[in-house]
């Protein structure tokens, strides 16, 4: 699953990366909602792609009930898929919500990371190893 469409745009910012992609790709409505699925910029492994709301908001917690709903519809679907590859010995899903979490395209977004036992070191504690410990 390379890159796809569930619905259509709601609100378009012009100056979005992700609506400008969004705006790009050919209707191929699955009939429940605005959830799209785009490829990471600057992906960390291979396969990492973004599941992105349709209706442009920066954070997650903007979402209504329902767009909260096909969004997290749409990342069953890619992890689903994802773990069907070969090459996937489990998946990471990360949301950024915030500059202080991390998150550097002012929209919504979710991540969608394929992994592969030995892609690193260590990968024990996953996500809680994403914030350093400062010292004291």
């Amino acid at each position: 699953m390379k890159r796809g469409v569930i619905g259509t745009v709601v609100r378009y910012e012009s100056d979005c990366p992700f609506c400008l992609e969004i705006s790009q790709l050919p209707d191929h409505s699955k009939g429940h909602g605005g959830a799209f699925i785009l490829p990471d910029a600057f992906p960390v492994a291979s396969g990492h792609l973004l599941v992105v709301p349709g209706r442009h908001v920066a954070r997650v917690e903007e979402l209504s009930s329902d767009e909260w709903s096909d969004l997290f519809a749409l990342v069953r679907e890619v992890v689903r898929e994802a773990v069907l590859e070969d090459h996937c010995d489990g998946v990471n899903i990360g949301v950024n919500s915030g500059v202080a979490a991390g998150q550097t395209v002012a929209h919504a977004h979710v991540h969608v990371i394929p992994r592969t036992s030995g892609d690193c070191l260590n990968p024990r504690g996953g996500v809680r190893r994403v914030i350093e410990v400062a010292s004291t």
